[in-house]
């Protein structure tokens, strides 16, 4: 039993059920058996797990601000319940999270994490909603033959989960099929969890559904070289962040002979703390040293490369912060704001895209920004297309999350 009971770094965000406030603990990075809900007595009790509070603080705190007396025993149990379901910051998480760090590390595969959740997890089940992406009324069509035209040299694609965003994934993708083709992709992925680094590096094959899409580890350990800090060291960010895993799975699913082509997957941190500082993107010596490693190493290995950031756009609402909404109304200046952002894009100008989310202090939650400005950067003057712009809402819950399909050519 945990004297001090302290919650782990979990999302916590107002819901509703059956006409009760509620809020509800997920955790992002999956450990976690799944979320948990919380009525305003429990949310009490858990806000005051900071890992500083005994629970005859805990005890003592409830009964000032309730006037009842909460049973020490009911205490307890909550802390076991909230332990066994691995929301504590505790020895038993800590040695379940050791054992997960060594195994992750030990193996030369990613597996598939999301597969059966984010996305159907059979091989047969998958290639059908993945073609009915393509086919439905909001899609591009398959479209497979190759035509004659300037190569595609990068994508923005997005990162939610296929039920939400699988046409724009379609219409990103599908300009691999009509458009001579690369054969290595550089992933620029957002990294939604803290990493102690600005980007995580593996050298490790990503398994899919569909069958293994394979890192190229001489590229990898050739980019590494080149860097002045050691980017493996948030490796184990890999293993359950979904943004590089969604591209891999429609990579496979275009490329039905795999031999034919391989990634380099990078996560990437957030770039918040360029701009709170009132510096420019451009003037940041971290990022240009990786940018200029990331070119010099494609320079070094004569391949066709593709450069894919992994980006969706505004997520907004109570879900994610907000004072309110989303409303029809507040996702109109939403769908605005995002494309006044994607003209920056679409003319290659990495610097005011980044100069746009500074000047606005990045209210509407870009998470997408950092994989973009790399892809831009890592591009030789990218002139982009805009091939769809979405928005998924849920009004009820309070949440709205947008994203686009774009080439670069």
């Amino acid at each position: 039993m945990e004297s001090s009971p302290k919650i782990r770094a979990v999302e916590a965000f107002p819901t509703q059920s059956e006409g009760e406030e509620l809020i509800c603990l997920r955790d992002p990075e999956g450990f976690a058996e799944g979320p948990i809900f919380l009525n305003q007595y429990l949310a009490f009790l858990v806000s005051r797990m900071n890992g500083r509070n005994s629970l005859r603080d805990i005890q003592a705190d409830f009964m000032r601000a309730t006037g009842e007396i909460l049973p020490m025993e009911q205490l307890e149990e909550l802390v076991q319940q909230l332990d066994g379901q691995r929301f504590l910051d505790s020895e038993a998480f800590r040695a379940f999270h050791g054992a997960l760090v060594r195994q992750f590390l030990d193996s030369p595969v990613r597996a598939a994490q999301h597969a059966g959740s984010a996305y159907e997890g059979e091989e047969g089940l998958l290639k059908n909603q993945i073609g009915g992406f393509f086919e439905c009324s909001d899609g591009p069509g398959q479209g497979t033959d190759t035509a004659a035209g300037t190569p595609v040299r990068g994508l923005i694609s997005p990162h939610i989960d296929f039920h939400r965003g699988g046409p724009a994934y379609a219409h990103a993708y599908r300009t691999l099929a009509v458009r001579p083709g690369p054969d290595r992709f550089i992933l620029f992925g957002t990294c939604h969890n803290a990493m102690q680094r600005r980007f995580a590096l593996t050298l490790k094959h990503f398994d899919t559904p569909l069958g293994l899409v394979e890192t190229d580890g001489d590229f990898v350990r050739k980019l590494a070289a080149r860097l002045p800090k050691d980017y493996f060291s948030d490796e184990f960010a890999h293993r359950a962040e979904h943004s590089l895993e969604f591209q891999t799975v429609f990579l496979r699913y275009m490329h039905r002979t795999p031999e034919r082509f391989k990634v380099v997957p990078i996560l990437v941190g957030s770039f918040h703390d360029i701009y709170e500082k009132g510096r420019s993107a451009a003037g940041d010596e971290e990022l240009g040293a990786f940018v200029d490693a990331v070119r010099n190493t494609i320079a070094e290995l004569p391949a066709r490369y593709a450069v894919i950031a992994a980006a969706d756009l505004a997520h907004v609402g109570r879900r994610f912060g907000d004072r309110a909404g989303p409303t029809p109304d507040s996702l109109t200046i939403v769908e605005r704001e995002d494309r006044r952002f994607l003209e920056h894009v679409a003319a290659g100008d990495a610097e005011g895209m980044f100069g746009f989310i500074a000047a606005e202090a990045d209210r509407r939650h870009v998470c997408g920004y950092p994989p973009i400005y790399l892809t831009l950067r890592c591009i030789d003057n990218p002139r982009g297309k805009l091939l769809q712009y979405r928005q998924w809402a849920d009004l009820e819950s309070g949440a709205a999350v947008t994203f686009a399909a774009m080439a670069l050519y």
